[in-house]
C-alpha cells in the first residue's frame, strides 16, 4: 500500500506541476493575444499577427488546468472551521475528514463518469471546437482522467485517515 502510495504522490505531484505549465502558458497567450490585438487596432489593420483560437485554447486550458491541480491539493488544501471540531480528539478529526474526503470521491467519480460518456457521445458525432477544430472528445477524455485521479486521490487519503491511523498521524 505504501509503495503504491508514494507512486500515486508522484504522478498527482506531476499533474500539479503540469497544471503550473498550463497556466503560465494561459498568461503568455492572453499576452500575446492581447499585444496582437492591439496592434492590429493601432495600424488600422496594416499590421495584422492576430490569431484565431486564443479564447478557446484559454477556455480549455483552464479546465484542464483546474482538473489536473484538484488530485494533487485535494488533501492539502482543505479549510477546517475549528469552531464544530475543536473539541474533538484527533482520532475524531481524522474519522471526519476520512468521511468529508468520500465526498471527494463520489463527485470525481460521477465526473468521471460523466466526461467518459462524453467521450463516445463526442466520437459518434465528430463534435470539434469552434475555431481550431479539435476534436472535443481529447478534452473530455483528459478530463475523464484527471476526475477519476481526483476521485482515487480522495479515496486513498480517505482510507489513509479512517483504517492507517497511528497515534497522532496517518502512517
Amino acid at each position: 500500500m505504501k509503495a503504491f502510495s508514494q507512486l500515486f504522490d508522484r504522478l498527482t505531484y506531476t499533474m500539479h506541476v503540469i497544471s503550473g505549465v498550463i497556466l503560465v502558458s494561459m498568461m503568455f497567450i492572453t499576452l500575446a493575444d492581447v499585444v496582437t490585438r492591439t496592434l492590429f487596432k493601432m495600424t488600422d489593420g496594416s499590421l495584422d499577427l492576430t490569431f484565431i483560437g486564443g479564447v478557446e485554447l484559454i477556455k480549455y486550458g483552464l479546465l484542464i488546468m483546474v482538473l489536473f491541480a484538484l488530485p494533487f491539493s485535494v488533501g492539502r488544501s482543505q479549510v477546517i472551521v475549528d469552531l464544530f471540531t475543536e473539541a474533538l480528539p484527533s482520532r475524531g478529526k481524522a474519522i471526519l475528514e476520512g468521511l468529508f474526503m468520500l465526498g471527494f470521491v463520489a463527485l470525481g467519480a460521477g465526473m468521471s463518469y460523466r466526461f467518459w460518456h462524453a467521450v463516445g457521445q463526442a466520437q459518434m458525432s465528430g463534435e470539434t471546437t469552434q475555431d481550431l477544430l479539435i476534436p472535443l472528445y481529447y478534452f473530455y477524455a483528459i478530463s475523464s482522467f484527471a476526475t477519476a485521479m481526483l476521485a482515487l486521490a480522495a479515496l486513498l487519503i480517505s482510507l489513509r485517515c479512517l483504517f492507517f491511523w497511528r497515534g497522532d498521524k496517518v502512517a
